[in-house]
């Protein structure tokens, strides 16, 4: 493995995930299986990239506290820096709770990342080295918005990736996102950074087109089933898409390892049709395991999975 090293700057929580058996009843109790793990959107990208076989670092904060302990020894356990996270005495850890179901599609979900507060723009500061000497930043819209604002600032050549997670997130970090090198936003989410609709595949493109006038380098949209739709500065727009995963376990990942599969291929120096695949596989090898993070997440199995692709078509 390389000296090169990936900086995740923001969420590291506890996950409680719970899967209904059968058709759910709103204002009722289903019967279900429930699973408890360690999340958050930056800690689960990076322990995605550790297992695509990159270094990874990860500066955040937990709470003295059980749940604390968890997202540190499983982290640890996944191949991710540690160093940078910092534990704060009288906090609770940030805790992420998701109701799916029986498909493993999300109904409601619900966070509580107040801790994420402690991630100062400050403490971008006492790590600006790391910053720079990263070959990408992969951060999150759950820091506060002067966080993310001071990591753009202080990241220097370093391309700074961001997921905005939902519309109100998106909401918040508007203003930033000329500042950013690539955003992965869904379709919804796409809107509201851009300001715009996104009803159709024109609306889509002209919203791209309106992020990339601002200094964003690269957008990458999820579209579901549809794939991914692709724009970047140099001129690339691009619609790709997998064929669709015959057994969904759990959708909550794919994003995640999406994510990872942009990071990965930035890093490794992928075009952009073969990194989109690359991407798109990641995910689709996410929501293959009932697990947030499948583990059997790998750069020989994404591969494996792209070859399997190539021979359906």
């Amino acid at each position: 493995m390389s000296e090169e090293f990936v900086l995740g700057i923001g969420g590291a929580n506890i996950d409680v995930h719970g899967k209904s058996r059968v058709p759910v009843v709103m204002r009722d109790s289903n019967p279900g299986h429930l699973r408890t793990s360690a999340g958050g959107v930056t800690r689960n990208v990076m322990e995605n990239l550790s297992r695509l076989g990159l270094r990874t670092k990860l500066i955040s904060a937990v709470g003295a506290d059980l749940y604390g302990e968890m997202v540190l020894r499983s982290s640890a356990a996944a191949g991710i820096d540690i160093s940078g996270v910092v534990t704060v005495p009288g906090a609770a850890s940030s805790c992420y709770i998701s109701v799916l179901d029986q498909k493993g599609d999300m109904l409601v979900a619900m966070s509580d990342m107040g801790i994420l507060e402690n991630v100062t723009p400050e403490l971008v500061r006492a790590n600006v080295e790391q910053l720079r000497q990263a070959a990408a930043i992969v951060c999150d819209p759950c820091l506060p918005a002067e966080t993310v604002a001071e990591i753009i600032a202080q990241a220097g050549d370093t391309p700074v990736f961001l997921d905005p997670v939902s519309t109100s997130y998106a909401r918040k970090v508007r203003p930033l996102v000329g500042g950013l090198f690539c955003v992965k936003p869904n379709r919804i989410e796409l809107g509201v950074l851009a300001d715009t609709e996104t009803n159709s595949s024109q609306d889509i493109e002209r919203a791209c087109d309106i992020l990339l006038s601002k200094g964003t380098k690269r957008v990458a949209v999820s579209l579901g089933e549809r794939g991914c739709y692709y724009a970047d500065a140099q001129g690339h727009r691009l619609l790709r898409a997998l064929h669709p995963v015959e057994l969904m376990a759990n959708a909550n990942g794919a994003g995640d390892a999406f994510m990872a599969g942009l990071v990965y291929a930035y890093v490794n120096g992928l075009g952009p049709e073969e990194g989109l695949d690359f991407a798109n596989a990641a995910g689709s090898l996410a929501v293959a395991s009932e697990l947030t993070i499948n583990p059997d997440m790998s750069e020989e199995n994404v591969l494996r999975l792209l070859r399997e692709n190539q021979n359906m078509q």
